[in-house]
């Protein structure tokens, strides 16, 4: 499993984004996820989120693509939009 560090403290998210990630989770949605990684960079893609994680203060989204059995973490504060559908 792919973790991101990242040198920036982590920023609390807010109780509604989390609880959509469990949901989420609990409902098996997959959604469509615009998030930065540790360089900045946004990346855009359709993931299934498999859990949320703490690890080192920080939240991490558990995701995988659609299609791949591999996960990886996005921290929960480097999420820019998430659409369920």
């Amino acid at each position: 499993m792919n973790e991101v560090k990242s040198n920036i403290p982590y920023k609390p998210v807010s109780c509604d984004l989390h609880s959509q990630c469990e949901l989420a989770i609990m409902h098996k949605n997959k959604f469509f996820l615009t998030w930065r990684n540790k360089e900045g960079i946004v990346t855009k893609t359709d993931i299934t989120p498999v859990d949320i994680q703490t690890k080192n203060k920080a939240e991490y989204l558990v995701a995988k693509k659609h299609g791949q059995s591999d996960v990886f973490l996005i921290r929960l504060d480097h999420i820019i939009e998430m659409k369920v559908f």
